[in-house]
């Protein structure tokens, strides 16, 4: 009898779901799910995107290590005239007595001469040269240097021909890199060669100095010289305009160049197979004035920070620490540059796929969920992840193809794959082969999209956005057909 006043909880009506499961079979709820998920992708996404990092880092590296065997990065400077001289100046010095001594000081210094014209003529030759799946642009270049200068005028520094040793007058020539010499350079200065030596002194002009010293007894600095340079470098070609009117022309056998530095080109032609361009610049922009003395660092910093460069000054009055007025030395923007880009570089445009993966896998999601829906047909939410875990592995398909095939064959190769296993995939969900089919032409379209867009340069933001558009519409139009309250009905 006790056992029949028992009280048992009451049993649900066969046949009812619990709450549980009408909470995943909610299509809202699922539809929180599939946006978390995507969120949650953006994990192996970045995991993606640093080892994308990390491969541009070595191949950097790697670029870098060729240059420096082979040559870097090479800007052309010069010429510029030097006369040394010597000259006194005294100081006031009291002892530990507080006797005032006069302390004369003897300090050797140079007065230098900017040419008046400068021509700049280089041929140019680039090529690849590889260290395993790595590659870098180098390039052979000779260069012509033809110019003149003109007479020193003394009186703007405070000097008199007394002054000056003439006999041991230098011209100063620079290069970034002396390790990219192929021969010795000459220097031909009023009809008379002069082999060229490495600088080791204290005068430091450019970053690399080279000196041929010619004899001025004449005391005129009036000429004409000539300069070829057959040099070696890597990336990039420049030239530091240092005359009152400055012409350079640069040609060669490479299809993709950039014109950098502060000077666009007055003309240039580029094809699929050369290019050549020429400039013409006069001293209006040049940071340092046509003759000086007293500033025998380096006239232009290949860095922002903008150190001072000293203006002439009268040694006779003041001493170099007594200088007042300067400017700001030169920089990359008072140069020539060409750059010789890659014709396609893998790593780039990668990096710009990767750059859509979020929406790609957004709108593969919104898709399979429509279908979900439209042919009653359910996905898991496992394979949901599933499915997110395929796309996230193009991109590292993409990458480690590219390395050995080029990207548009990587990019092809990594898309059929892709799509041919989520499509397969799909197909082992429905069972159906129409669903399967319409879905890797979804995923095709989207791939085909997105590669469409890198071909583009100034018109990718605006293709993209309206390709954007027109998917949206697609989606609202198709969600029309959908009675999405019938959901409601069967809760």
């Amino acid at each position: 009898m006790e056992s029949s006043n028992q009280n048992f909880p009451p049993i649900p009506p066969e046949g009812q779901p619990s709450f549980l499961e009408r909470l995943t079979a909610s299509v809202f709820a699922k539809l929180l799910v599939i946006l978390v998920l995507t969120l949650f992708l953006l994990i192996p996404l970045a995991w993606v995107q640093e080892l994308i990092d990390e491969r541009v880092a070595r191949d950097q590296e790697v670029s870098r290590e060729i240059s420096s065997k082979w040559g870097g990065p090479q800007i052309i400077s010069g010429p510029i005239i030097g006369i040394p001289y010597v000259y006194q100046y005294t100081t006031d010095k009291k002892d530990e007595k507080g006797i005032t001594n006069v302390e004369t000081h003897v300090v050797s210094d140079y007065v230098f001469l900017a040419p008046g014209k400068l021509q700049v003529k280089s041929q140019v030759d680039p090529e690849v040269r590889k260290r395993g799946i790595y590659q870098s642009i180098v390039y052979n270049a000779a260069v012509d240097l033809t110019g003149n200068f003109g007479a020193i005028d003394l009186n703007k520094v405070g000097l008199s021909t007394a002054d000056l040793r003439w006999k041991d007058a230098k011209v100063f020539f620079g290069i970034t890199d002396v390790k990219g010499l192929k021969s010795a350079p000459k220097l031909t200065w009023n009809g008379k060669e002069f082999p060229l030596q490495v600088m080791n002194g204290d005068v430091s002009l450019f970053e690399q100095n080279m000196f041929a010293a010619i004899d001025l007894s004449d005391q005129a600095t009036a000429g004409a010289f000539k300069l070829k340079v057959d040099i070696r470098g890597s990336r990039a070609l420049t030239v530091f305009p240092t005359a009152e009117e400055t012409s350079v022309w640069i040609s060669g056998s490479w299809a993709n160049p950039s014109f950098d530095g502060g000077f666009l080109p007055d003309e240039r032609k580029v094809d699929d197979a050369c290019f050549s361009a020429n400039w013409r610049i006069p001293s209006f922009s040049r940071k340092f004035p046509p003759q000086w003395v007293g500033a025998q660092k380096q006239l232009y910093s290949n860095t922002d920070d903008l150190t001072m460069f000293p203006e002439p000054y009268n040694n006779t009055t003041a001493s170099s620490d007594s200088q007042a007025a300067s400017t700001k030395i030169s920089t990359i923007q008072d140069m020539v540059q060409v750059n010789f880009l890659e014709s396609v570089n893998n790593y780039q445009r990668t990096t710009r796929v990767a750059k859509y993966a979020v929406l790609v896998i957004l709108l593969t999601f919104a898709s399979l969920f429509f279908t979900e829906i439209w042919k009653k047909k359910r996905v898991h939410i496992i394979q949901y992840v599933l499915i997110g875990c395929a796309m996230v592995l193009f991109y590292s398909l993409l990458l480690a193809l590219g390395e050995h095939v080029g990207f548009n064959w990587s990019y092809f190769i990594a898309a059929v794959l892709t799509t041919a296993l989520i499509a397969t995939f799909v197909y082992g969900i429905t069972k159906d082969k129409k669903i399967s089919i319409s879905f890797s032409g979804i995923l095709s379209i989207f791939y085909l999209f997105i590669y469409f867009l890198l071909q583009l340069q100034d018109y990718a933001l605006l293709v993209g956005t309206f390709g954007i558009l027109i998917i949206l519409a697609l989606l609202m139009r198709f969600s029309l057909k959908i009675d999405w309250y019938q959901f409601d009905k069967r809760a």
